[in-house]
């Protein structure tokens, strides 16, 4: 019964926002899920000229907070305007429950997949993409889904977390996600570059060799492991720039890169 109310909740939210090109949603309405549920958000930004191309956004923060603004919400405009559909999620953090970010993360793309006709997406044509932790986030869930439902179709990874290796993963990072003292399977389990397989989506990786917070081998060694399961990977690296870059007009090479990625997400997507 619980299941039918809720399938039946997402169908006339689905009907309200075919109206709406801008709109927020509840993660976890109408289901089991307790505690801090409510503050796990969709922020959904339809494209007005939709290619059918969508993207699941999350912002960094080190797992303690959200850049949701310069990494999720200022990234719509430029998106929408070619025709991709932009969805921000404000998910929760975990206070060492290492398993509540990517659980937001997968509902996020399940709500996705089942408003797709709604919101004018193609359902086999929605990635995921992070910054910094968040791209730690992403990048579990392209390692981690649990299902078809949940699986993103690509990823776009920028100056990622990719390990929990504490010889080069961000500290604070790894101790909000798994705690100070985590067990080894933990580390193993959230060390991304040890979870890739020939399933792992396309990945689209940018970063700075400038970069003085998150070790840049956290990407060549995810980009290493893509190569290895002939994952298909566009991998760029810039001389100079800082890290959490994200939308900032200011970063160097923000010229190069956002087209870039446009280029690829257009010629590589279906």
């Amino acid at each position: 019964m619980k299941r039918l109310s809720f399938f039946f909740l997402l169908c006339i939210t689905g009907l309200f926002a075919m109206a709406q090109t801008s709109f927020e949603l509840s993660v976890w309405e109408g289901s089991d899920v307790k505690d801090d549920a409510a503050d796990a958000r969709l922020y959904v930004r339809l494209s007005k000229q939709p290619t059918g191309q969508a993207i699941v956004i999350c912002p960094g923060g080190g797992y303690h907070g959200l850049a949701i603004d310069n990494e999720g919400f200022n990234f719509a405009p430029w998106f929408n305007d070619n025709g991709i559909s932009v969805i921000i999620l404000k998910y929760r953090m975990p206070k060492q429950r290492n398993t509540v970010p990517l659980s937001d993360t997968e509902q996020a793309m399940r709500i996705v997949r089942q408003h797709a006709k709604q919101w004018n997406i193609d359902a086999h044509n929605i990635g995921i993409m992070g910054s910094s932790a968040g791209g730690h986030l992403a990048s579990t869930l392209a390692t981690h889904y649990s299902s078809e439902e949940t699986r993103p179709d690509f990823q776009v990874l920028l100056y990622p977390v990719i390990t929990m290796d504490p010889s080069f993963t961000h500290k604070g990072t790894h101790d909000n996600l798994i705690g100070q003292n985590p067990s080894d399977e933990l580390v193993n389990k959230y060390s991304n570059e040890k979870q890739v397989t020939d399933q792992t989506p396309r990945a689209f990786i940018v970063t700075s060799a400038a970069d003085n917070l998150v070790p840049v081998k956290n990407s060549m060694t995810y980009v290493q492991a893509l190569i290895d399961h002939k994952v298909p990977v566009s991998f760029h690296i810039y001389p100079y720039g800082f890290h959490g870059f994200g939308s900032n007009m200011g970063f160097k090479d923000a010229d190069i890169w956002l087209p870039e990625l446009m280029r690829w997400l257009k010629r590589d997507g279906k």
